[in-house]
């Protein structure tokens, strides 16, 4: 079982801080938690080089024409689901992987070239295929909202509102042909997966530009939607010990806005709908066990057109935005 590591409120409000923006400087961050920026910069990296907190940068595979992304749902035998989700956190086309309870017992995003290439995901390739007795695939065909987005509610919105002074925010929907990336884009990008908060001086010198050239890169990358940063870290840290999955069957003609409204509730991180038997996919997280009811009967129970609600808990995340999770919810180091 994971020991949460207790924080102190400086450092709760500094995950908090990242995860609204997860490129601000110590300085912008200090101002918005009010102290001194020798104190934000000496505590942020800490949690940094800890493990404990992330920040990667992410390419939007949509936007990009990189892929589409497949919600995946799967029963294993029963004492297998560990291993199933150990062995699909090992591919390289998964970007999330998570051990549930509930309805199902692995839960994970696939990112494919094409709907093509899911058989062979899905049939010829699934690793420890006699230990997988049931998946149910849903090509997501709309986000509402994404992870990256989610606010912790722990800052006020002052702080909030500037730390994402500078961020540029490309809606999902604001585009309709996908952007063309060149080479020197895609090699920034795989550097900022690896290090999301990497200066510009370290990606001219691995690129070979100039300083003012690498973050004109970055920049345009953002605003165009491209690329966006995601700040990785355990919910508990910040007082959300519940991480559950919401599966949806709802009405077609509700579902532009039941995906709206869930899109703003607190509690949702992702949302978005997909083909199959369910709709409607969301990761949430809430303060703890007792809030599940209300939700399920306030926020969900007062949705139009739901007709199927089913949720499941996340008991570990092995995989998150194609980073390796260590057991101890830690970023997984590379050798």
């Amino acid at each position: 079982m994971r020991e949460t590591p207790k924080l102190s409120e400086l450092d709760r409000k500094l995950v908090a801080a990242l995860q609204v923006n997860g490129r601000a400087s110590w300085k912008q961050v200090a101002r918005a938690l009010d102290a001194t920026e020798s104190t934000v910069a000496r505590r942020g990296q800490q949690l940094l080089e800890s493990g404990v907190v992330g920040v990667t940068g992410v390419l939007d595979h949509l936007r990009c024409g990189l892929g589409i992304s497949l919600q995946v749902r799967m029963r294993s035998r029963p004492g297998t689901a560990n291993a199933v989700a150990e062995a699909l956190a090992v591919l390289p086309e998964t970007r999330f992987v998570t051990v549930v309870t509930g309805s199902a017992d692995v839960a994970a995003e696939f990112v494919v070239r094409d709907h093509h290439e899911v058989t062979r995901v899905l049939v010829e390739e699934l690793p420890r295929p006699d230990d997988i007795v049931e998946t149910e695939s849903m090509v997501v065909v709309r986000k509402f909202s994404a992870v990256e987005e989610w606010d912790t509610g722990l800052l006020a919105p002052e702080a909030t509102a500037l730390l994402r002074a500078d961020r540029a925010r490309t809606g999902h929907r604001e585009w309709s042909e996908p952007e063309r990336l060149t080479p020197q884009e895609f090699a920034i990008a795989r550097l900022l997966a690896d290090d999301g908060r990497a200066g510009y001086a370290q990606l001219a010198a691995a690129v070979g530009v100039s300083e003012s050239t690498a973050a004109r890169r970055v920049e345009s990358l953002v605003r165009r939607g491209c690329l966006r940063f995601r700040t990785l870290f355990e919910t508990p840290l910040v007082g959300l010990d519940v991480e559950f999955m919401q599966w949806l069957v709802v009405e077609p003609g509700e579902l532009e806005n039941v995906g709206a409204r869930l899109a703003r509730l607190s509690s949702t991180q992702y949302v978005s709908a997909t083909t199959g038997r369910f709709n409607l996919c969301l990761h949430g997280v809430l303060p703890g066990y007792g809030d599940l009811y209300h939700y399920m009967t306030e926020a969900v129970g007062a949705l139009p057109g739901v007709r199927t609600a089913d949720l499941t808990l996340q008991a570990r995340a092995l995989k998150r935005a194609y980073v390796r999770i260590s057991a101890d919810g830690t970023r997984e180091r590379k050798t």
